[in-house]
This record gives C-alpha cells, sequence and structure tokens, in this order.
C-alpha cells in the first residue's frame, strides 16, 4: 500500500489565450477537476498499485465531489470533514506554464491523524504542502520503521516554510527519496542526501543522485506543443513511486516518471 497525505482542493484551470492583461478582460478557456498534489499522486498511482490518501476537506458539496472522485479512481480515501474545501486557480499561458493561486482552506487544518491510518502502508509519500501540519503523523511513519518520500513542492512554499526548518525536517526524516526541481534544489543547497535525491529541470534530464554518489542523468520524454504543465511533478512522482514499490532501480524509477509525466503536459490540471 502507497499512502500519500496531503491537499485534496478544486483546480480551477484557465487557458489563457494570449499574454494576462491587467484591469481588463482575458480570454480563456476554464476547466474545474479535482487537484491538489497528494491527491494527484494518489490517484494517478491508484491505477497500478493499492493507494491510501489521507487528507481534510470541508464538509460542503464540494468536498463530497473530491472524495467521491477519489473513490472513482480507485483509491482509499482516509479524509477528515471540517471546515471549507479549499480551490487553486491555476492560469496557464499559451507556452504551458502555470502561475498558481492557492487557497487551501480544510487542507490546511489536517491535524490528529490517527495512526491507524499507516496500517499496512509500505510507503509514505508527502509533499511539502503538508508541512507543519503532518510532522507529527510523519514521525509516526518513522518510528514505525516505513520509508518516507517527500516532494520539495514549490520555492514559494520552501520560503513560506522557511528553509532552515524544511532542511531540519529533512534531516529528521531522512526521506528515502527527495523529488525537487532545479530551482527547489538550488535553494535548499542539495547534492545529495542519504537517499535518493531526484532533481528534474523540466524538459531536460532529471538527475538521479544515489546514496553514495552515483549519478544519472535520465534524459526526459519528447512532448511537441505543451499546453499545460499543471500536474506533471505529480505524475512524475507517481508513476517513480509505483516503479519503486514494484522494485525497480532509481534510474528506471525516473523513466517512468517520465513517460506519465509526459502525457499529463496536454491535459488541463493533472487530468490524463
Amino acid at each position: 500500500m502507497l499512502a500519500v497525505v496531503g491537499d485534496l482542493v478544486e483546480d480551477v484551470v484557465a487557458w489563457l489565450d494570449g499574454p494576462l492583461r491587467s484591469g481588463t478582460d482575458n480570454p480563456a478557456r476554464v476547466f474545474r477537476s479535482r487537484g491538489g498534489s497528494a491527491a494527484n499522486v494518489a490517484v494517478l498511482a491508484a491505477r497500478s498499485v493499492p493507494t491510501r490518501f489521507i487528507g481534510r476537506v470541508g464538509d460542503d458539496p464540494l468536498g463530497d465531489q473530491l472524495v467521491a472522485a477519489l473513490i472513482a479512481g480507485g483509491v482509499d480515501a482516509r479524509v477528515q470533514r471540517r471546515g471549507r474545501t479549499g480551490s487553486i486557480v491555476v492560469l496557464v499561458d499559451t507556452d504551458g506554464e502555470r502561475t498558481m493561486l492557492p487557497d487551501r482552506g480544510a487542507s490546511a487544518e489536517l491535524a490528529d491523524v490517527p495512526a491507524g491510518w499507516l496500517d499496512d502502508v509500505a510507503v509514505l509519500h508527502v509533499p511539502a504542502y503538508g508541512f507543519p501540519q503532518v510532522n507529527e503523523f510523519v514521525e509516526t511513519a518513522v518510528d514505525k520503521g516505513i520509508p518516507v518520500t517527500v516532494d520539495a513542492s514549490s520555492t514559494a512554499v520552501l520560503e513560506s516554510l522557511g528553509v532552515e526548518v524544511f532542511l531540519e525536517r529533512i534531516e529528521a526524516i531522512r526521506p528515502s527519496v527527495l523529488f525537487a526541481n532545479a530551482d527547489e534544489a538550488a535553494m535548499l543547497g542539495f547534492s545529495s542526501i542519504d537517499g535518493v535525491l531526484v532533481v528534474k529541470n523540466g524538459p531536460h534530464p532529471t538527475r538521479v543522485i544515489e546514496p553514495g554518489g552515483r549519478t544519472t542523468d535520465v534524459p526526459a520524454q519528447p512532448v511537441s506543443n505543451v499546453r499545460d504543465s499543471t500536474g506533471a511533478g505529480d505524475a512524475f512522482a507517481a508513476a517513480y513511486l509505483v516503479a519503486m514499490i514494484e522494485g525497480n532501480p532509481p534510474v528506471e524509477c525516473a523513466r517512468r516518471g517520465h513517460q506519465l509525466a509526459s502525457v499529463v503536459l496536454k491535459t488541463p490540471g493533472a487530468a490524463q
């Protein structure tokens, strides 16, 4: 069982038809879908391995819809229901680059997660969006001997948490795998960790640095006419974790990650 702890929100994705102009109308195509980094990873991974999502949404109709979408995707949903369900507005320019306006709502209030939700879990994946709310839960997983993987998520998240605080978390958790993009890795000052460091770099090769220093650059899958980069990192993580649970070495896991990430680059959000 793979478990993913973190956000479940609504994505409101706007594909802009041209450069964003302030103070006037901007024609766009707008899509609504299930979102949240943790939820995206869970749904994509559940197609291949038993997967559990752990998080919180509001006690409202939107929360009902999002939980139903997880269950329909084959996910074992362990969800607290209080407060107001969050949403993320995602502005996607014509080159596929996205700018996110997050309102995490109830997702940011996850607390007192039952230790029993870790039963049967072989790997726990934690996007950094969930810190510090998930600190105690992650520590419980570490104490139980459950391997933990972490995604640095975004430079804005790292700035909000505080780089030193995040580094202390990584030192305490000692993740089996840390996912970061090139900007996040540079901000953190990472060139290696005790586990596997996976440094993504958009369309450029991903650098996989294994314990002991063995370094391999894994080429990304070529994709023409990229329309939406939203969720590509989540898709990469999902496929990587599935391959890892299946017993594949890190370089093959990264190849699998690129394969799935290439698929979502032409669809709204993390949809396939």
